[in-house]
């Protein structure tokens, strides 16, 4: 009985917490309910801790009560997290290292090498962790760790069939912290041993922001964290705003993030004073967000991209620049994210994140996806297996139809193009990947200037023999383009990192192509919207 006693109290302790804690992480909460259905609360809660305690003294095995209660990092199947699911699928309850790592997430930084790090199967089906990409500029970039390194060591204690998670953590220290690494190469017959010192790892929200061709610039959003406003004026004044002629801005991707660093993104590009988001839910006030700096004047026209796992605070910002006719949206139909989560630390570093309110766009659109009847895992990972509700019909500025209930339409829909049969087995068989290993093995290095020639095309076809990874002739030709792009990116990215590789292949990603052609269009929109709405203020 004591345990139950001691699971309830804490129960009832977290939810006490919680409340205390809504003034200042979520707005305060007045307490609505009524006798009676404090009452059926009550009841519940007692009908939980007799089956908890009948499950504690019963069960075949001991009950571990945190993973009952709370479930485990790679099962939400505890009784709290439960719960939650029986919401939405964004109300989520997070253990002290999952907590860690949200906190990671909207801060924009931690303290480590700086890798991205993954597992593969390894020699007898063990897992090994392999570089995938070191940070460009990183403790771990600096010290020469490139992607394909398999990491055999960390401070002495061996890595094998560690999962990344596991690896991550042993990377991990206080700035300023030494770090042995030991790496096996290909190409080098002993391992290569590496002290990094451990420092600020930032997480780059605008990861890419460059000029396209004269007058055209180029930004990429990853995610929406405590810096994105300030890397994106940073990139913009890189860019030298005011002499823009067009600017393609892409969140392909973007899983969203924090709400307010949204309305400030979508500042730099609405009108002042235009409203740019509002929400609210049951114990939540209606609370709307407008632009309280502007364009300052700088009217060049602008193309977003969109896919279908762009999310929450970038259809935000998409929404707001569509309804204001502010920006030609390009792409496939958006995630469909319409709902504020606020989260409330708890005790022993947890936390929670509870859904309590739904934001609109500036048209009035809700645009969260239908969840009901979809599987957690096809709401995720199979966006589009949700129906779009188009019953939702709103207007523009320049009085165009737009659709709430089912994520961000498009103004010009153009698919993500598919890649072919041959594409797709050298994807799945890691054919870039690994040949880029095999080629730097020998040749060390590139120059800055590389091109894919004859030669090296003729290297990648022995490497495809001795993978035993077939493809005929006329296949290879007629994949040659993409074939030749792969490896440039891959061995690219490998000497010169990330960044210079991402210029290589945003020049030559299609849809950004489409984009720079539709770049008038998006000019013609502004243009309508901005006399629509001066004829509307004449009346």
């Amino acid at each position: 009985m004591k345990q139950s006693r001691r699971v309830t109290g804490f129960v009832f302790s977290t939810v006490l917490l919680g409340a205390m804690l809504g003034g200042v992480y979520g707005g305060r909460v007045e307490a609505t309910t009524n006798a009676a259905e404090d009452s059926d609360v009550q009841g519940s809660l007692s009908s939980f801790t007799k089956v908890y305690d009948l499950v504690e003294q019963n069960y075949a095995d001991p009950v571990d009560p945190d993973r009952a209660i709370f479930g485990t990092q790679e099962s939400n199947l505890g009784a709290i997290p439960g719960m939650l699911r029986t919401l939405d699928p964004h109300s989520n309850f997070f253990d002290p290292r999952a907590f860690a790592r949200l906190r990671e997430d909207q801060e924009g930084k931690y303290y480590g090498v700086g890798m991205v790090i993954t597992a593969r199967p390894g020699k007898m089906g063990k897992l090994v962790t392999i570089v995938q990409l070191p940070m460009p500029g990183s403790p771990a970039f600096r010290a020469g760790l490139r992607p394909g390194d398999v990491i055999v060591k960390v401070d002495g204690k061996p890595t094998e069939d560690l999962s990344t998670t596991q690896v991550a953590e042993m990377l991990k220290g206080p700035k300023g912290t030494v770090v042995h690494v030991t790496i096996s190469r290909e190409g080098s017959d002993e391992p290569l041993q590496f002290t990094i010192t451990r420092d600020e790892i930032a997480k780059k929200s605008v990861d890419a922001a460059f000029m396209l061709k004269p007058g055209i610039g180029y930004v990429h959003i990853a995610t929406f964290n405590e810096n994105t406003n300030d890397e994106l004026s940073e990139a913009l004044k890189k860019l030298n705003e005011p002499a823009l002629q067009g600017l393609v801005l892409d969140f392909r991707g973007n899983p969203g993030g924090l709400l307010q660093e949204a309305v400030e993104v979508s500042d730099h590009f609405v009108e002042k004073n235009q409203l740019i988001v509002f929400h609210n839910g049951r114990h939540s006030r209606e609370k709307r967000y407008y632009a309280t700096r502007g364009t300052s004047g700088n009217d060049y026209p602008i193309v977003v991209l969109i896919n279908r796992m762009t999310a929450s605070a970038a259809e935000i910002v998409t929404g707001a620049l569509q309804d204001h006719d502010r920006a030609l949206v390009i792409g496939e139909s958006s995630f469909g994210k319409g709902l504020v989560q606020t989260v409330y630390p708890l005790s022993e570093k947890s936390g929670l994140a509870l859904t309590t309110a739904h934001y609109y766009t500036p048209s009035g659109r809700l645009i969260q996806r239908d969840y009901t009847d979809v599987s957690l895992y096809d709401y995720y990972y199979h966006p589009q297996s949700s129906p779009t509700n188009h019953t939702d019909v709103r207007l523009t500025d320049g009085g165009r139809e737009v659709f709430g209930g089912g994520g961000i339409d498009p103004d010009i829909k153009v698919p993500e193009p598919k890649l072919t049969p041959t594409q797709e087995t050298l994807a799945r068989r890691g054919a870039f990947f690994n040949f880029g290993k095999s080629y730097l093995a020998v040749h060390k290095t590139i120059p800055h200037d590389f091109q894919v020639t004859d030669e090296v095309l003729d290297e990648f076809k022995q490497f495809l023999g001795k993978e035993n990874i077939q493809i005929a002739g006329k296949d290879f030709q007629d994949n040659l383009d993409f074939i030749k792009q792969r490896i440039q990116l891959q061995l690219v990215t490998v000497i010169y990192g990330e960044t210079e590789a991402s210029q290589i292949s945003v020049t030559n990603d299609y849809l950004v192509q489409k984009a720079l052609e539709s770049l008038p269009q998006a000019r013609e929109l502004l243009s309508k919207a901005k006399k629509y709405m001066a004829s509307k203020s004449l009346k």
